[in-house]
C-alpha cells in the first residue's frame, strides 16, 4: 500500500517519518515553509532513540499544488490535519481521479487521525470508506521542517477501525504496517467509543493552552491563584462532557480503561533534554496559527449540551477565551485569567 499523510505536522509528520523507515511507500502533504523545509532537507524526526530524516515525496494541497498523476488504487489516504481545517482538506482531495476511473471519494479509504469526533461525519458525506483513529501519540511541531516525538518506548497508540463501527480486513493491513512503525496499532469494532474517550481528555487542550499548564496538568510558572483557577475549570469542563455525553446516550472509555490499554508502552519522555511543551492546541498558539480546534472539542460539548438540555458553560468559555487568543494572538499560557468569562 501507498500512504499520503495529509498534514504532515505532529502527529501526520511523525508518522509519515515511521512508516518510511518501515519501508512503506510515504507521500507528505505540507504547505508553506514545512513544505519547502521538507523538499529542501527531509522532515526531521527527533526521538528519545536519537534523530531519524524522512527523505519523502512532499506535494502541497492539490487545490493549489497540481497532482501530476492520477492516484494509484492502493493509496490510503491519511487526514491528520487539525478539525478545523478538515473541510478543506476534504474538498481538495475527494475528487481527485485515480487510476483506472472513478474519484478518490469514490475507491481510496481514507483515515482519519485527528483529535474530536467531527472529522467522520463530515468525511462520510462524500468518501466511501472512511476509518477512524483514536491518536494517542505525544508530539510537537514548532518549526519547519522538524517534529518533535516524545513517545516512547513506541511513538504512540493508533486504535483504529470502521466508520460508524466495525473493522474489516484493510483496517487489519493498515494496523499491521503501523505496527511495524513502531506504533501500537489495535483495531476495535467501537473505535469511536474510544475517540469519544479521547475528546474528554482533549477538553483540557484549550485550558493548557490559555493559562500554561504543563502537560501533566500542573502549574507551570503560575501563581496558586491562576493555577487554582485552572484546576477549577479543568474539572468543569470534564464533568460537564460527561454528563453532555451521557445525556446524549453516547459511549465512551473511562480513564482507568484508557490507562490500562496503555500501561507504560507510550510515555511521554524527554527529548535531548528538554521535555514536552504542550498539547495540539498550546502549540497553534505558539506557532501563532491563526486558528485553533476548539471549537470542535470543548464545541463538540457545548453543541451536545444544547441537542441534549445539557448546561456547558465552562466548555462555552474555553471556546470563547481560545477565539479570542487566536484573534489576538494572545501568546500560549499568558490569557488574562480575570477575563475568563
Amino acid at each position: 500500500m501507498r500512504y499520503v499523510i495529509i498534514g504532515a505536522g505532529a502527529v501526520g509528520g511523525t508518522i509519515g517519518v515511521r512508516l518510511g523507515e518501515a519501508g512503506r511507500d510515504v507521500t507528505l502533504v505540507a504547505r508553506g515553509a514545512h513544505l519547502a523545509a521538507i523538499r529542501a532537507h527531509g522532515l526531521t524526526l527527533n526521538t528519545p532513540d536519537g534523530e531519524y530524516v524522512g527523505r519523502l515525496p512532499a506535494i502541497g494541497d492539490p487545490a493549489t499544488d497540481r497532482v501530476d498523476q492520477p492516484l494509484t488504487p492502493d493509496t490510503v489516504l491519511v487526514l491528520t490535519v487539525k478539525s478545523q481545517d478538515t473541510e478543506a482538506a476534504l474538498r481538495s482531495w475527494a475528487d481527485l481521479p485515480v487510476q483506472g476511473g472513478g474519484t478518490a471519494a469514490e475507491r481510496l479509504p481514507l483515515l482519519t487521525a485527528q483529535n474530536g469526533v467531527a472529522n467522520e461525519r463530515a468525511a462520510a458525506r462524500l468518501f466511501d470508506r472512511v476509518y477512524p483513529v483514536c491518536v494517542w501519540l505525544p508530539a510537537t511541531h514548532l518549526e519547519p521542517g522538524r517534529v518533535v516525538a516524545s513517545g516512547h518506548p513506541y511513538s504512540g497508540m493508533l486504535h483504529l477501525g470502521a466508520f460508524p463501527h466495525g473493522s474489516d480486513d484493510l483496517a487489519r493491513r493498515i494496523g499491521a504496517d503501523l505496527a511495524a512503525a513502531r506504533f501500537l496499532a489495535p483495531v476495535r469494532d467501537d473505535v469511536m467509543r474510544w475517540k469519544y474517550g479521547k475528546l474528554l481528555r482533549n477538553l483540557g487542550n484549550g485550558v493548557q493552552a490559555l493559562f500554561g499548564l504543563s502537560v501533566g496538568g500542573t502549574a507551570s510558572g503560575a501563581d496558586d491563584r491562576r493555577a487554582a483557577r485552572a484546576a477549577e475549570l479543568l474539572a468543569a469542563v470534564l464533568a460537564e462532557g460527561e454528563a453532555a455525553l451521557d445525556a446524549a446516550g453516547i459511549g465512551y472509555t473511562s480513564r482507568a480503561e484508557e490507562a490500562d490499554e496503555r500501561g507504560d508502552r507510550v510515555e511521554a519522555v524527554p527529548v535531548a533534554g528538554q521535555p514536552r511543551q504542550g498539547g495540539s492546541t498550546w502549540q497553534s498558539l505558539a506557532r501563532d496559527a491563526g486558528s485553533a480546534e476548539t471549537d470542535y472539542l470543548n464545541g463538540e460539548i457545548v453543541l451536545l449540551g444544547r441537542l441534549h438540555g445539557v448546561p456547558t458553560s465552562a466548555n462555552a468559555a474555553v471556546q470563547r477565551a481560545m477565539r479570542r487568543a487566536v484573534r489576538e494572538h494572545i501568546p500560549a499560557g499568558e490569557f488574562p485569567i480575570a477575563d475568563l468569562t
